[in-house]
């Protein structure tokens, strides 16, 4: 669905690429203009509404600010209402404010500070909360054979708090050590066509609800030239995490591990006007009674992007994803430079109950094909669609997949 990550940037990109004409406003540096919102997801349904971005650039055309209300309507949920704002400082900090009220369930309250060179550049910190219900999730069980006939919908009630505390080691090594709070409730969902999960599988782990408190350790190599918008270099994350979920009775299925890696290649050409991504991804778990949202998942935006969020759901976890970005043309529009570009790829992966490396005709593969929309430095705008043997899913957002 449309929201914080569902771009009004996106439609933006829509728009230029096709050549539609939109009214839009400048003056001195600040811009906005009223963009048409449509939107289809394989879970949220359809959007149709519209978005008024204001945007505030520097001389240069560098984006300080960016403050997006939206009106959308939903065919599943109707009449939604979104304030987004992000704020962009130099040397990378950030900050996003999001609050969006929904005709049915829905509600999402959030805050976000994200600074990379905290005193003096020597850490970096990134400190947020939320409260959200989500009426579209989908459960079809846990493990990787779970057919499309098992699809049922429930809301996710949640209230999130993260903090995440680093320490640049070098330039490109970095620690850090972070915790965050998840409270969890199963409520009855918006999509009244799908039976309610609780009733379907009222024995999986975590339907009862959460409170889940984790620890965590990262170790990060990353030599990429840009957070946010990087055009070459290496990013390999690996982490260890503790996690207890105080709702448990059993005091010995309280306790949980997860642990795992994610690796990352950019390739470019030497205009920079080619950029192969290659990604590999490995997670594992071990405890009894990981409540199935804590558990390794394929689907959605950022790794199986040929279906809907959370298709596969099981303890353990590998993906590969293979991406080519082509630069297309660059404008200055609204008074900010964009640079759009478009991106095949392909989607591999599969979960497991017992993690052992299966034949590769065992995998889930989707390839499709992404459009971006970049204001450099800071911001990316995506749509991307992806095919899947059960069909395929479209997924907007204001960030690249990974």
């Amino acid at each position: 669905m449309l929201s914080s990550r569902a771009s009004c940037l996106a439609a933006m990109v829509c728009l230029a690429l096709t050549g539609s004409i939109i009214p839009s406003f400048v003056r001195a540096e600040k811009s906005f203009v009223v963009v048409p919102a449509i939107s289809t997801s394989k879970n949220d349904g359809r959007d149709f509404g519209l978005i008024v971005p204001v945007l505030d650039s520097d001389e240069e055309g560098n984006l300080r600010s960016l403050f997006a209300p939206m009106l959308i309507h939903n065919s599943f949920l109707g009449v939604r209402g979104t304030l987004n704002y992000f704020q962009y400082w130099s040397g990378g900090s950030q900050m996003e404010a999001v609050g969006s009220y929904t005709e049915e369930i829905e509600r999402k309250f959030k805050l976000r500070f994200q600074d990379p060179g905290f005193i003096e550049g020597l850490f970096f910190v990134d400190i947020g909360a939320q409260f959200f219900k989500n009426a579209t999730k989908r459960f079809f069980g846990v493990g990787q054979v779970t057919p499309e006939s098992n699809e049922s919908n429930y809301t996710g009630r949640e209230i999130q708090v993260h903090w995440n505390f680093g320490i640049h080691l070098n330039d490109v090594t970095h620690l850090s050590i972070n915790q965050r709070f998840r409270d969890v409730e199963i409520q009855p969902g918006g999509v009244n066509d799908e039976p309610y999960a609780k009733d379907r599988f009222p024995g999986a782990p975590g339907m009862e609800g959460a409170r889940i408190l984790a620890h965590r350790l990262v170790f990060r190599y990353d030599s990429r030239d840009n957070l946010n918008t990087p055009t070459v270099g290496t990013r390999f994350e690996a982490f260890g995490e503790l996690a207890q979920n105080f709702d448990r009775r059993s005091i010995e299925d309280q306790l949980y591990f997860r642990y795992g890696f994610d690796a990352r290649r950019f390739f470019p050409s030497p205009s920079k006007r080619y950029i192969f991504l290659i990604r590999g991804m490995l997670q594992l778990s071990s405890g009894d009674g990981i409540p199935f949202y804590e558990q390794s998942s394929l689907g959605g935006e950022d790794n199986l992007r040929g279906y809907g969020r959370d298709r596969f759901i099981d303890r353990h976890m590998v993906a590969v994803n293979a991406e080519e970005r082509i630069h297309m043309f660059k404008l200055n529009l609204f008074n900010v430079n964009i640079e759009f570009e478009v991106a095949p790829f392909v989607d591999m992966g599969r979960t497991y109950r017992d993690f052992e490396f299966r034949q590769f005709n065992e995998w889930e593969v989707t390839p499709g094909v992404g459009f971006r929309g970049i204001v450099r430095p800071n911001l990316v705008s995506r749509v991307d669609w992806g095919y899947s043997k059960e069909g395929g899913a479209v997924f907007a957002g204001l960030d690249y997949p990974f």
